[in-house]
C-alpha cells in the first residue's frame, strides 16, 4: 500500500512532501504509485484544501478524518493550532492509526519549530525529519 503525505503551510505552500510505503501486509516500505498517480498526488491534496478550510472552522478537533476521496484513494487531514495542514492520501480506512501518525508528526513538527533558523512556511529539507517520518510510517501505516 502506498501513501502520499504533505504538509501545507499557512500560505497553501507545500513545506514537506513524501511518498511512503507500508511495511504491513507484506509490504517492503516502497511506495507503489503508478506514474500517472505520482503526478496527480499533489493536485489531489491541493484540491482538498478548500474542504479542509471549511471543516476546520466547523469542529474543535485537530484531526478532521477522511475529508475527500478520489477513485479509491482517500484524503485525511489534520490541522495544527498554527494552521499547518497535514494531509495524507491513502487507500485504506485505518483512521485510528492515521490519527496517531498525525499526532506524532505534529510533535516532530513542533520540534522543528524550536529551531531558531526555521521559519513557519519554509520547506523542511532535513534528512533527519524525513527519516523520522518514515519511522512513523513503519509504526502506524
Amino acid at each position: 500500500m502506498s501513501y502520499y503525505f504533505a504538509m501545507i503551510g499557512t500560505r497553501d505552500n507545500p513545506i514537506y512532501e513524501a511518498e511512503l510505503g507500508t511495511f504491513k501486509q507484506g509490504g517492503d516500505g516502497t511506495p507503489k504509485f503508478s506514474a500517472e498517480m505520482k503526478e496527480l498526488n499533489p493536485f489531489i491534496i491541493h484540491s482538498s484544501l478548500d474542504i479542509v478550510e471549511d471543516l476546520q472552522w466547523a469542529t474543535n478537533s485537530l484531526y478532521l478524518k477522511i475529508i475527500d476521496n478520489y477513485y479509491g484513494y482517500y484524503v485525511s487531514a489534520y490541522v495544527t493550532p498554527t494552521n499547518i495542514k497535514f494531509m495524507l492520501l491513502h487507500e485504506n480506512k485505518n483512521e485510528e492509526n492515521i490519527k496517531q501518525f498525525f499526532i506524532e508528526v505534529n510533535d516532530l513538527y513542533l520540534k522543528t519549530l524550536l529551531n531558531p533558523f526555521y521559519s513557519v512556511n519554509d520547506p523542511i529539507k532535513s534528512t533527519m525529519f524525513d527519516s523520522k517520518i518514515k519511522l512513523l510510517t513503519k509504526k502506524y501505516l
